[in-house]
């Protein structure tokens, strides 16, 4: 007649899936994440370089991430890092931070530009609907001498 049958063998008991989720490589991903973002967060502030005045004034309080405008030396403004004109700053601001008003907004101004050109960038984001503006001053250093 035939050949005769074989009774297969049930493999389970012997190879059993595996239960456990490996997560040692996601926890080495995570931590090379960490490490970058530690290393790269201080780098990421606003990167316009401006000579700031000094002020004795404490810190205001506050935890709110705020919107920087700087102004420069040769009166350029921008916000955080991208250049914008007067005019467009409002519009800018407000697409920025999704019509809050409650934002606040820091001004950046550099040392050596006029005074006036500070009062108009400050004028025109209090236009803009943001009354919550202050300026940013260099802290004095205990025994610095007058520039």
């Amino acid at each position: 007649m035939g050949a005769p049958i074989q009774q297969r063998t049930s493999h389970r008991g012997r190879y059993r899936p595996m239960a456990e989720i490996n997560v040692t490589p996601f926890v080495d991903v995570m931590l090379v994440l960490l490490i970058v973002f530690m290393v790269t967060a201080p780098l990421l502030t606003v990167g316009v370089k401006i000579d700031l005045p000094e002020s004795d004034a404490p810190p205001l309080p506050g935890q709110d991430e705020p919107l920087t405008v700087s102004i420069d030396s040769g009166g350029q403004i921008f916000v955080q890092e991208t250049p914008v004109v007067i005019e467009e700053l409002p519009a800018k601001l407000r697409a920025i931070t999704g019509e809050k008003p409650e934002t606040r907004i820091f001004v950046r101004g550099d040392r050596n530009i006029d005074y006036g050109r500070v009062m108009q960038v400050m004028g025109a984001v209090r236009a803009a609907g943001f009354p919550r503006v202050a300026l940013v001053t260099e802290p004095v250093m205990a025994g610095a001498k007058e520039r």
